[in-house]
């Protein structure tokens, strides 16, 4: 799996909006950090753009992408917003020069799309905040994102929880959203997650529609096979009149309670105050005991 090179003092970052629409004075927070940081930020095509909530018409977002990939000068992308909208784009882009020149892609949520994609090139990406909203989060969710982007290095320590099941684990980190993945299954996105450790994270689901996610993915052969898995925030779930009767965690466990691999609860990233940031496509090791989950870089 290849890693992007880390990035230097005045390398340039590109702002894009890949699915929903921003404006530049949205963004001001963002270039604020970058510049910061001493990163040079590059505001793309897409910015500003309208259409409907998309940040103007699939071809339009595509080819703002497509010029961030294929310049030289550019050394990361850094998605804006998630929504809906990066799946529309995947296949109108030209993924050639980026896999002769890897950069960090940057995002979550629906960039989970990307990061599935690329992961196929063998080409490691960035599980991180969106720029849109930075200024809100944690200073561990712009610290953990600083450091990965600088090459520096960073572990990870969090809190247990009863749905845990112990172990130890290493493989290549792999997942993002649950509805995005479940979305890509059957497609030439769909990643393979055999002896890899998966993680999950989810905003605004029916209960019903977890569970039916989840059975999607056992049917797929997407959770069986795994080294260990690993589940952020599932937030802000719904219900009908009548209660699916498990919450989203209890769900998962449910899901793969037959699987004999380390599963840790309660990792700080998702749609929270705390998304810190990961690298898919990386090798890492799951440590999950009774008083604490260790996610590593090896």
């Amino acid at each position: 799996m290849i890693t992007p090179n880390p990035l230097s003092e005045r390398d340039k970052i590109a702002i894009i909006a890949t699915a929903r629409k921003a404006t530049e004075e949205d963004l001001q927070p963002a270039i604020q950090l970058l510049e910061k940081w001493g990163l040079q930020p590059i505001i793309g095509s897409s910015i500003g753009l309208v259409e409907n909530q998309f940040a103007g018409s699939d071809e339009e977002r595509a080819k703002d992408l497509q010029q961030q990939l294929d310049n030289p000068e550019v050394k990361a992308v850094w998605c804006v917003k998630g929504g809906y909208g990066t799946v529309r784009i995947l296949d109108l882009i030209d993924f050639s020069a980026f896999k002769k020149n890897p950069k960090w892609i940057i995002g979550y949520s629906d960039v989970t799309a990307l990061h599935s994609h690329i992961h196929n090139f063998g080409i490691s990406t960035l599980h991180a905040q969106m720029c849109l909203g930075v200024e809100t989060k944690s200073e561990d969710s712009r610290e953990t994102l600083r450091k990965i982007l600088f090459g520096e290095e960073l572990n990870y320590q969090f809190s247990t929880s009863q749905l845990n099941k112990t172990g130890t684990a290493e493989g290549e980190l792999v997942g993002g959203n649950l509805s995005v993945l479940y979305s890509l299954c059957g497609s030439n996105s769909t990643i393979n997650t055999h002896g890899k450790i998966l993680f999950l994270e989810d905003l605004d689901e029916y209960l019903y529609h977890i569970d039916r996610m989840m059975q999607n993915l056992k049917r797929n052969g997407m959770l069986e096979n795994l080294a260990g898995l690993i589940v952020g925030g599932m937030n802000d779930m719904n219900d009908n009149n009548i209660p699916f009767g498990k919450t989203a965690e209890e769900i998962i466990a449910e899901t793969v309670e037959e699987y004999d691999y380390p599963i840790a609860f309660n990792f700080p990233a998702g749609h929270l105050e705390d998304n810190q940031a990961l690298i898919f496509g990386k090798k890492v090791k799951l440590e999950v005991t009774n008083k604490n989950s260790f996610l590593s870089y090896l």
